[in-house]
Formats: C-alpha cells, sequence, structure tokens
C-alpha cells in the first residue's frame, strides 16, 4: 500500500478522474459565475461588461439586508433545531428505543426521503387559512381559539418554515449522530454508571466530549445546507408575505431568471459563497478552541 501511494503515477492515476469531475462539475462553474460578477445582462439580451457596478450595487441595495438578515436567522435557527432534536432522537435510540429502535428510526427518517416541493405544499395545505380552512386552524377552531393566517405575517411564516425543515431533516441528524453515539466505548459509560453518575452527568461529562467530533460535522453540514436553502421555501412560501421571508438564494433566483440579471445575481451568489465559509471556518475555530479551554 506504501508504494502505491508513494507512487506520483498510480497517486494521479486513483484521484485523476476524480479531480477531473470535480472540476468540471464544480470548480469550472464556480469560476464562470465569479466571471459573470463583471458584467450585465443575460443570455437573451446579451452581456455588456459592467466592472465594479455589481459590488457597488451590492452595497447600496436596499433589499440586501432583509435577505442577508433573514438567511443568517433562518440558518441559525433550523441549524440549531435540526441538530438538537436530531441529538435528542440519537440518545432516545441508544439509551431507551434499544429493541423497536429499527422501526422508529425508519419511520422518522422518512420525511427526508420525500420530494422538498411536495413537503412543502403538504405543509402548506396543513396550515393553510383560506380559502380553505387547514387541519392545523381546524384544530385551533375546535378548542375555541380564533383561526391564524400563518402566511400573513413574517413571524408566523417563519415559525411555519422552521417547524417544516426540522421535520423533514431530523431523521438524517438523528442517524448521522446515532452512528457518533455507537462508538462511543460501552465500558467507559457502564464504568461511570458504576461510579453512580447519573444521566445528565452521563450525557454532560463523557457522551456529548466523544461525540463532539460527530456533532461538529452534524453542524458545519447543516449550516452550509440551511445558508444555501431555496426549494423548500420557494414552495412553501414563495418569499413571502412580501419579502419577509426570501433568502439570497431565493433573492439571486430572482434577479437572475425573472429580472434578467445575470451578473448582479451572480454577485448575490458570491456573497453567499463568502458567508458559508466565514461561518464554516468560525465553527472549526471555536470547536478547536474549546478543548484548550477546557
Amino acid at each position: 500500500m506504501h508504494s502505491v501511494l508513494g507512487d506520483r503515477r498510480s497517486i494521479a492515476i486513483l484521484l485523476g478522474p476524480a479531480l477531473l469531475v470535480y472540476s468540471l462539475v464544480m470548480l469550472l462553474p464556480m469560476l464562470w459565475s465569479l466571471g459573470y460578477t463583471f458584467f450585465t445582462g443575460s443570455v437573451i439580451s446579451g452581456f455588456s461588461y459592467a466592472g465594479t457596478a455589481n459590488f457597488e450595487k451590492l452595497f447600496n441595495d436596499p433589499a440586501l439586508p432583509s435577505s442577508l438578515w433573514f438567511t443568517v436567522k433562518y440558518a441559525a435557527a433550523i441549524t440549531l433545531g435540526q441538530v438538537f432534536v436530531g441529538y435528542a432522537l440519537a440518545l432516545l435510540y441508544v439509551f431507551f428505543l434499544r429493541k423497536a429502535g429499527s422501526v422508529v428510526r425508519t419511520l422518522v427518517f422518512f420525511p427526508v426521503v420525500l420530494p422538498t416541493v411536495a413537503v412543502g405544499l403538504l405543509f402548506q395545505k396543513f396550515f393553510e387559512f383560506a380559502p380553505q380552512t387547514g387541519p392545523v386552524n381546524s384544530m385551533l377552531e375546535t378548542f375555541g381559539f380564533e383561526a391564524v393566517d400563518w402566511f400573513g405575517t413574517p413571524g408566523k411564516a417563519f415559525f411555519v418554515i422552521a417547524v417544516m425543515d426540522i421535520w423533514r431533516s431530523m431523521g438524517f441528524y438523528a442517524i448521522l449522530l446515532y452512528t457518533g453515539l455507537l462508538d462511543i466505548p460501552d465500558d467507559v459509560m457502564e464504568a461511570a454508571a458504576i461510579d453512580g453518575a447519573s444521566t445528565w452527568r452521563l450525557i454532560r461529562s463523557i457522551i456529548v466530549p466523544l461525540s463532539l467530533p460527530v456533532l461538529v460535522s452534524s453542524l458545519v453540514f447543516s449550516i452550509n445546507g440551511t445558508l444555501k436553502a431555496f426549494d423548500s421555501i420557494y414552495a412553501l412560501t414563495g418569499g413571502g408575505p412580501g419579502n419577509a421571508t426570501t433568502p439570497l438564494t431565493l433573492y439571486m433566483y430572482q434577479t437572475s431568471f425573472a429580472y434578467g440579471d445575470y451578473g448582479y445575481g451572480a454577485t448575490i451568489a458570491l456573497t453567499l459563497t463568502v458567508l458559508c465559509l466565514l461561518v464554516t471556518a468560525f465553527i472549526f475555530r471555536a470547536t478547536r478552541r474549546a478543548p484548550e479551554q477546557g
């Protein structure tokens, strides 16, 4: 094995095709999109060189702050919800559902394989206010409460989006974190239990520190996915009411394809890329310092 990995020709043969595909699928489109930031127009109207005009427009765009704020707020809330609920489910699988765990894991994981647009339309019907009353409002009226226009105000629309996306993806993070918990040695937890450690102390002092690598991976995976969320929000609210639930991805889509300005859309995409890199670097830096401070 060492002779193979030490041979440059073998490395090129093994990694070359994968790097070529990655470059064609990922790196080349990224560089192409970066080049668009210096132009304005579309494939229909044609392109013209704009210099740094798109970046100047970015800093003076009145719609960008609200879109950026929603993206950050959504990513933080959904990431915490996905990882927290997923971790709670993983602990449930390990400590309380050993026999029936496979059945419960399958049922909880099922929403992950459903089409995102279908889930969005499903929740749209669940929380419908007019012209027909959805199941949620029907239940509220049954208990004597007034029906709520869930998609009429930004706060309530955000709540529905959060519930939908956490429900849809919690099974994935539960399985991901569950596999991390299985790597914790049983003798370590048995020794702590013999020493009289409570369940909370066991989780806080042993399980969480030993499962920190998979927790960090889940956080990075989730935050990058939520920062780039598009299809679920587009299917559920379409960015409304108004632009209250319009993330950067949807704003980029509207700018590029609805308004025909590929250059400014690429500039918004570049902003989102930088945001993802900064957040990921912050998570890795924070988790790297945590053990040193402990």
